[in-house]
């Protein structure tokens, strides 16, 4: 989730132009992808959260949706959105 969150900061500077623009982290989708029986995905979306709160402080924390799933697009394991407030 770690990475996926550094991906998702990539993806969100390329059409901001700039991560100064930011505002506010205002939520994070989580999917994991599990079997029924594991019941650890807010740990695995730790890693996303933590690091949007290393990174932007009191902006990058946020609400956040964390789902288990039996399969992920291109057979990824973790996929992480984002609704982010920006200035101006």
């Amino acid at each position: 989730a770690r990475l996926c969150a550094l991906n998702l900061l990539a993806q969100l500077q390329a059409a901001a132009g700039d991560l100064e623009r930011v505002e506010r982290f205002l939520r994070l989708g989580v999917f994991v992808q599990s079997t029924p029986e594991w019941v650890d995905t807010p740990k695995v979306a730790n890693g996303a959260s933590d690091l949007l709160a290393e990174l932007f402080g009191e902006s990058g924390k946020h609400a956040r949706t964390t789902v288990g799933v039996a399969s992920l697009p291109f057979g990824v394991a973790v996929e992480v959105d984002a609704i982010v407030a920006l200035r101006g």
